[in-house]
């Protein structure tokens, strides 16, 4: 069974990683605030989760991360054949799942809600940089 092949430390592990990648690129220094003024918020709106249990949005989010992580292990091990994938390769197949899927499947949704391109690049960009870093630290443990 391909589930006792994962390397459940590397996929914790990646989890974290774009967890914290994700905070950093939607932060108060970052991209959040053109992020939010973009969605058509302004500074006097709610902030993003309120009126929501903060503990259910931040586990939920983790455990998207999680279902990302252990999804981008699969297609790792699945792609490799058993072989050893490098660093750069695992990088390099995150990369494609943001692209390929991440990126092409969100880009309807932003549309059709209203959102623009603009939107779509800020989100997206998070998730392919998440899904890059989850691929090279699931590579880099071998």
């Amino acid at each position: 069974m391909i589930f006792s092949e994962l390397n459940w430390l590397a996929i914790l592990s990646a989890t974290l990683v774009a967890f914290v990648a994700g905070a950093i690129w939607f932060g108060p220094k970052t991209f959040f605030p053109i992020w939010w003024k973009l969605m058509g918020k302004g500074e006097s709106s709610p902030a993003a989760g309120s009126g929501s249990n903060m503990a259910v949005v931040f586990g939920s989010t983790f455990l998207a991360a999680f279902a990302q992580a252990t999804t981008v292990a699969i297609v790792i091990e699945l792609a490799s054949s058993g072989a050893a994938v490098d660093p750069i390769q695992g990088a390099l197949i995150g990369s494609l799942l943001g692209f390929g899927l991440a990126a092409a499947s969100s880009l309807s949704h932003r549309l059709f809600a209203g959102n623009g391109f603009r939107v779509w690049i800020i989100e997206v960009g998070s998730d392919i940089v998440n899904l890059t870093l989850m691929g090279l630290v699931i590579a880099s443990f071998g």
